[in-house]
């Protein structure tokens, strides 16, 4: 067991693409804790897809020493989406390492993450990275942080994590500030579970944090909430490599496996202590709240029970998304999940399609709307679908956001454009130094989730980051746009849209669903539809045989009684036919806005 003392344990927090990865290659490189010959660029994020994106999604622990200390390293996200990673992984922690990009000075998730690590009263070193850039402008930046977040400028150390320059200065810094963790190691046992994933040989493996007490091998522990109590089968330390250690005391860092094969017993929060002398619960978590819902719907329905059970997994491994099963009558048996923002919907999807070997088909993202009934109740609407009718609705309230937008002065006008035209309201303006503006504006967050990112990086040619909390709910007037097919709602398609862009949207689905269903027996008649009002409309014109290619010259009243009979034929199997719509088409027109 190590002494207190010489324990660390530290964050390293910032915007996207500031550097977190390449500092932590180069802490690994520094300390030895690597062979160079194993050593690869982004060493830590281990998932395919955080190396094809070039961002971290989970949070990484590691340990490594540095001139007799013991530094426990969480390398963190940066993209707003997975700022729940972040905040658990502060709460494993006494301090932070604030890295911001000296060649583009605070961004959004700079404040965000920073503002994160001041709630949990961490020792934060601030650190500007690339400072070999022939772009970077140290001294502007320190000025900005000291403007913004009131950190003392003669403490900003200065480096490039490229190239290592600064960095051994940077850990003697954090060994130097931060200070060592409290705990006692005579208290009854008290460990905080912050990360978990699912083995399929193993059972689960919890990161854990002691805090107080000490968890030793072949010990008989209880998970608190869960009230289930196991024996502790291994536990190790990632150097980065997993390195079996007897015990961990107070302040350490390390894995925990102990047979757990139920998922929902290890969740992220979750106390673990010992069952002989049990102790109360650590505080936890707060449940992060999703933003955004899509319907996940497997194209082969014998994969559903798999999709359960992938669902299940990957949740221990991710606790900021949630699911519950749904059924529509155009895609079968699914499930509705929330996530916290587009990108964590795109990689959640990505990550069942490659780790489970399923075919999902997504529906159009959505958001949580309140409906507030007449009778004085109040329904939470995920799914169009659940809109109760109009004559029972008093009115309907959307969620809102407060988004904070960092940008150069000359894209103010275009940006102040986009945010007006996506029903935003401004609430503050402040100028962050001479060529960079903070805008806060209310904005709904229905206009935030289809394309309003895109938009925003192309109008400030990619200069503008965002960041956004939720900002409660208002009122507004919303529509539910319904898609009808030969006469017949698809419950898919429907949407609840601003009456002021609901002939668009409908237009919109309308004009791709004409492209992708083939051509019937009959005319299909495609229509938008808001309550009893018909919108927009379309038609898939029928596919005709002919029935007159055998006549040759001759009466013409032959031909005219093959066509009359050909028309009879129809009228009565448009009243028995049903429309075929191919999986492509759900797929396609479901992406339209994206």
């Amino acid at each position: 067991m190590i002494q207190k003392n010489l324990i660390r344990n530290f964050s390293i927090i910032s915007h996207v693409d500031h550097g977190k990865s390449t500092l932590s290659d180069r802490i690994l490189e520094l300390t030895e804790a690597v062979d160079p010959r194993e050593m690869r660029e982004q060493f830590l994020d281990s998932m395919d897809i955080e190396r094809e994106r070039g961002i971290t999604i989970k949070a990484q622990c590691v340990r490594v020493k540095w001139k007799n200390n013991i530094l426990h390293l969480i390398d963190t996200p940066g993209h707003v989406d997975f700022s729940y990673e972040v905040s658990r992984s502060l709460a494993a922690c006494e301090g932070a390492v604030l890295l911001v990009d000296a060649s583009q000075g605070i961004q959004a998730q700079t404040l965000a993450n920073c503002y994160q690590a001041m709630e949990h009263d961490l020792e934060i070193i601030a650190a500007l990275n690339k400072i070999d850039l022939p772009a970077a402008d140290p001294d502007r930046c320190a000025e900005e942080i000291e403007n913004v977040l009131g950190l003392d400028p003669d403490k900003i150390l200065r480096i490039s994590a490229k190239t290592g320059k600064g960095v051994d200065e940077l850990l003697d810094a954090i060994v130097e500030r931060v200070p060592p963790p409290a705990g006692d190691e005579e208290a009854p046992l008290q460990a905080l579970v912050f990360d978990s994933y699912y083995d399929q040989y193993r059972g689960v493996v919890s990161s854990i944090r002691v805090v107080n007490g000490v968890l030793a091998t072949d010990m008989q522990i209880k998970f608190v909430q869960a009230g289930t109590v196991h024996e502790v089968e291994e536990l190790g330390v990632r150097t980065p490599n997993p390195t079996k250690v007897t015990t961990l005391g107070p302040g350490e860092v390390g894995y925990l496996i102990a047979s757990v094969r139920d998922v929902s017993e290890a969740r992220a929060g979750e106390t673990v202590t010992g069952a002989a002398k049990p102790a109360e619960a650590l505080p936890g978590y707060r449940e992060p709240k999703p933003m955004v819902f899509c319907g996940l719907y497997p194209i082969d329905g014998d994969q559903l029970p798999d999709l359960r059970d992938a669902l299940e997994k990957l949740r221990l491994n991710d606790a900021s998304f949630s699911y519950e099963p749904e059924s529509s009558g155009a895609l079968g048996f699914g499930f509705r999940c929330g996530f916290l923002g587009l990108l964590h919907m795109d990689i959640i999807r990505e990550r069942l399609e490659r780790e489970f070997g399923l075919s999902l088909v997504a529906t159009a993202p959505s958001v949580a709307y309140k409906a507030c009934l007449r009778s004085g109740d109040t329904v939470f609407v995920q799914n169009p679908s659940e809109l109760p009718d109009g004559s029972y609705l008093d009115h309907i309230e959307e969620p809102m956001l407060s988004a904070t937008i960092i940008m150069p002065a000359e894209y103010t006008g275009a940006i102040m454009e986009l945010c007006q035209g996506r029903r935003g309201e401004m609430s503050h303006m402040s100028y962050l130094s001479p060529e960079r503006v903070e805008l806060v504006y209310r904005i709904p967050l229905a206009e935030v989730v289809m394309d309003f990112f895109d938009q925003l990086k192309s109008r400030t040619k990619g200069y503008a980051s965002l960041d956004y909390e939720h900002a409660g709910y208002a009122t507004s007037d919303l529509v539910k746009v319904d898609i009808l097919l030969a006469g017949v709602a698809v419950d898919a398609f429907s949407a609840i849209v601003h009456r002021s862009k609901a002939a668009g949207y409908g237009r919109k689905i309308a004009e791709k669903l004409r492209e992708m269903i083939p051509r019937q027996l009959f005319d299909v008649p495609i229509q938008a539809a808001v309550g009893g009002r018909i919108i927009a409309r379309e038609t898939v014109k029928a596919r005709r045989k002919d029935v007159i290619a055998k006549c040759y010259g001759g009466d013409v009243t032959r031909k005219r009684k093959l066509l009359e009979k050909q028309k009879e034929g129809k009228k009565r199997m448009k009243n028995i036919g049903r429309v075929e719509v191919p999986q492509e088409a759900f797929i396609t027109a479901l992406r339209v806005d994206r």
